[in-house]
């Protein structure tokens, strides 16, 4: 299976070196030799995805225009809508109700552009998780070591496009589901801006939290997806913010050396650096030196911001399944079961607190940014832990794993800014990759700065070594 890239693949289809069929037979036959290793699909749409690849070729031969991205496959987490599929969400109660009548927005946009849907992609059930091990459709398994998880809860998106399934992938973002995975599987993730692109069509976790966002292999292909998703939709009240697209500005010298001469770099310390594995902390040093970082800083209640987050995200959630949980609470998970019938419990006033702190980090965080243009953090406070385990040492205690995953995610989405992770360039080692944080609506700023990193060999999207399935 070849690991092109999306505008690659576009490339020879819109040339005539390949077909939108080909590639997206390709696709299929990569999914049919290494899913039973990586369980990354949890559905395939072999009939559309095909119809739509002829499409393609059709309009190609015709000489009608194309999109951007014709004849690529990409795949969406499992909570997004596609058109005649019950939206799952990796759960079991889901899996009776009434087919989605229509197309989630970021897939109709993506489409429209040519990308051809393969399929759906495991996740924690509803989004509740960090590690992707469905009580359901089973564990995701890292392409770099099968014995390790993928991050979650968008698990399967990052493994499908780190074992070179697809190129591109959909996942969702609420306390660090994109970015996680991203780090654990050594690929490129974007977490957007709040409100950047809609959400309509992606089934809710957690309202105040939630962001969609793409992964891929190169900086160049996840900005492209980015951009094709951006704009107004009147289907989410939360998306009215005109295109700004990104990708055509990424090599202009003002962002690749910053508005006032070198691009401004902090490092963040404090809570960013508690309880991070060595290699974590190296993988950071590498990357902020990379970029001539200025100096160290720190957001002023960051800890409390996190702690804001795990508020809110039971206390917002458990409305959603009140009903259900009620009713069939066998039906789901265990450990998402428990976490959303405490958030049930929670008086009101914790919630409410829990957002009146939103306003007060987010101005701590805006001074900071008046000194830099972006912020550099840890993605994950390891390497991937392995498949069923539930403890980590941190700070020399045992803590568990599900909880402590998102220790420097959280309060960055709990104030919605973007986000670029990116994978810092680890041959024979476990992946581990590095936050770009940017102010609110300057993903630009993020990209350029991981372009230039990729294009420094400073990071890079990881392989898997060949020995996982016999060599590619």
């Amino acid at each position: 299976m070849s690991f092109r890239s999306a505008t690659t693949i576009a490339a020879d289809v819109r040339s005539g070196t390949t077909t939108a069929r080909a590639e997206t037979e390709a696709a299929f036959a990569a999914i049919a030799a290494r899913n039973s290793d990586l369980n990354a699909f949890t559905a395939v749409f072999e009939s559309r995805a095909l119809a739509q690849a002829d499409a393609l070729d059709a309009d190609l031969a015709a000489g009608r225009p194309v999109g951007p991205l014709a004849g690529v496959p990409f795949a969406v987490k499992n909570l997004f809508d596609v058109e005649g599929v019950t939206t799952i969400v990796g759960s079991k109660i889901r899996r009776e109700a009434a087919p989605a009548t229509r197309d989630a927005t970021a897939i109709r946009r993506l489409t429209a552009a040519g990308a051809v849907l393969v399929g759906a992609l495991n996740m924690d059930e509803f989004a509740y998780g960090f590690v992707t091990e469905n009580a359901h459709d089973g564990p995701t398994r890292n392409p770099h070591d099968l014995t390790r998880i993928a991050g979650g809860s968008s698990g399967g998106s990052a493994a499908a496009v780190a074992g070179g399934l697809v190129p591109l992938s959909l996942g969702s973002d609420t306390n660090g589901s994109i970015r996680i995975p991203a780090s654990l599987c050594g690929v490129f993730g974007l977490k957007p801006t709040l409100g950047r692109l809609s959400r309509q069509g992606a089934f809710p976790f957690v309202e105040s939290l939630d962001h969609i966002g793409p992964f891929a292999r190169s900086v160049e292909d996840l900005a492209l997806a980015y951009d094709l998703m951006q704009g107004p939709d009147p289907l989410d009240p939360l998306c009215r913010r005109p295109a700004e697209p990104a990708a055509p500005r990424l090599q202009a010298p003002r962002l690749q050396e910053g508005a006032d001469g070198p691009l401004r770099v902090g490092v963040l310390g404090g809570w960013f650096a508690q309880g991070a594995f060595p290699e974590v902390l190296e993988a950071l040093e590498i990357v902020a030196d990379a970029l001539q970082a200025r100096r160290g800083v720190e957001l002023p209640g960051a800890e409390i911001a996190r702690a804001a987050a795990f508020c809110l995200t039971p206390a917002e959630a458990s409305h959603l399944h009140l009903d259900d949980l009620k009713i069939r609470p066998m039906d789901y998970d265990p450990a998402v079961r428990d976490r959303l019938l405490a958030g049930a419990l929670l008086p009101d006033g914790v919630a409410e607190a829990a957002r009146r702190y939103r306003p007060i980090f987010r101005d701590a965080v805006a001074k900071v940014f008046e000194d830099f243009d972006i912020l550099l953090a840890p993605a994950s406070v390891c390497p991937a832990p392995g498949v069923g385990q539930t403890t980590m040492e941190m700070d020399g205690q045992q803590v568990s794993v599900r909880k402590n995953l998102g220790a420097y995610t959280q309060p960055i989405s709990y104030i919605g800014l973007p986000v670029v992770t990116v994978p810092l360039n680890r041959p024979g080692k476990l992946p581990i990759g590095v936050q770009i944080i940017a102010p609110a609506w300057r993903e630009d700023l993020a990209l350029a700065a991981a372009l230039r990193l990729e294009q420094a060999g400073v990071v890079a999207a990881h392989r898997p070594p060949g020995s996982v399935w016999g060599g590619f």
